[in-house]
């Protein structure tokens, strides 16, 4: 919803706050749902992100992924197949492709940064 595009159920617009667009995972070598726990590549510093280093796992569960048009908006990438935009934001505006609820300690931390910092 938070991109211009989707592919998922056929061709819909989102709301077009970000730009950029949304597709299914395609690579025929992966599982998809992607389903498990994969690391965070963090591309830039961000408040959202405090205390949360690359390396650190994070559980996913999730057959699409985004594509934004302005990598400035990218805050994490993970590799599934190839890499993807796993974390995204501008503004206070967030899109967390992974499940911070069922991260352990790493989603906890993201989401009391989301609420002290956000």
């Amino acid at each position: 919803m938070l991109f211009e595009t989707s592919d998922e159920m056929g061709n819909h617009r989102g709301l077009g706050l970000l730009p950029g667009f949304v597709t299914r995972f395609k690579d025929s070598d992966i599982r998809v749902p992607h389903t498990g726990w994969n690391q965070l590549d963090i591309a830039i510093e961000h408040p959202l992100l405090e205390g949360i280093h690359t390396g650190s796992y994070a559980y996913f569960n999730h057959s699409y992924f985004c594509t934004p048009t302005n990598l400035k908006d990218v805050l994490s990438y993970t590799e599934y197949g190839a890499k993807f935009c796993s974390i995204i934001g501008r503004d206070r505006l967030y899109g967390i492709q992974c499940h911070p609820e069922k991260s352990q300690d790493i989603g906890l931390q993201i989401l009391r940064n989301f609420v002290e910092k956000g």
